[in-house]
């Protein structure tokens, strides 16, 4: 994946709906962090869709323990042909948690793969500024900067947008969404101002964020206001 234009990507923790995915997805982002056994869903993956893997720590919203196997998995993992982008927090490149990440952006160019770098705020949507530094922080270690924040209300999602609009201008590849119902609305728009990637669930019951669309609505409403 290079993320030159947008890309909608079927979230979720099982490889099985990939054909489910196929008539609106890009790729697959595979939650590494909620599936049973992710490395042997790889081994055995055959489908037409590339897959973005994603192993979250627990301190960044996911399910992964902040250990050293984390990383290894999502090492071994962009080894698979059909694994072409990985996403590693920006905390976690920064220096927050129990191991070196740095590691796996360096085994991912080894490799092949595009970086995302992404970072979250579960509680707010911080000001323009704020969200301008922490896309250009995310933007220097990977090849896109993504941020998911929270959003309250309208104005949460403008500044989001404005964030958007001005990094893109720039130049920067970013992927950024709010999420909740007040921010709902931001994930069909902010590819309008010049976010690359898209998640949604192939079925609205298996929502990976707050606020997801289900991935045939999403890329419906993409569509229709691109």
């Amino acid at each position: 994946m290079d993320f030159d234009s947008f890309t909608l990507l079927a979230a979720g923790a099982d490889l099985s709906d990939e054909p489910a995915a196929r008539e609106d997805a890009d790729g697959i982002e595979l939650r590494m962090d909620f599936a049973d056994d992710a490395l042997s869903m790889l081994d055995d993956y055959e489908g037409d869709l590339p897959v973005l893997v994603t192993n979250r720590v627990e301190w960044e919203g996911g399910e992964a323990p902040d250990d050293a196997a984390r990383l290894d998995a999502l090492e071994t993992a962009v080894e698979h042909d059909a694994v072409t982008a990985v996403d590693v927090e920006l905390a976690a490149l920064e220096g927050e948690g129990a191991c070196d990440a740095a590691r796996v952006v360096s085994h991912a160019r080894d490799h092949g793969a595009s970086v995302v770098v992404s970072t979250h705020d579960f509680e707010a949507t911080p000001d323009e500024a704020a969200l301008v530094d922490r896309l250009e922080r995310a933007c220097e270690y990977g090849d896109v900067g993504k941020i998911a924040t929270t959003a309250r209300d309208r104005g949460d999602v403008l500044a989001l947008l404005e964030a958007t609009h001005r990094l893109t201008e720039t130049g920067e590849t970013v992927a950024t969404m709010a999420m909740g119902e007040a921010g709902r609305h931001s994930r069909p728009v902010a590819p309008l101002y010049g976010s690359r990637i898209g998640y949604a669930p192939v079925d609205p019951a298996d929502a990976t964020a707050p606020g997801q669309y289900d991935l045939a609505t999403l890329r419906r409403l993409v569509d229709q206001l691109s």
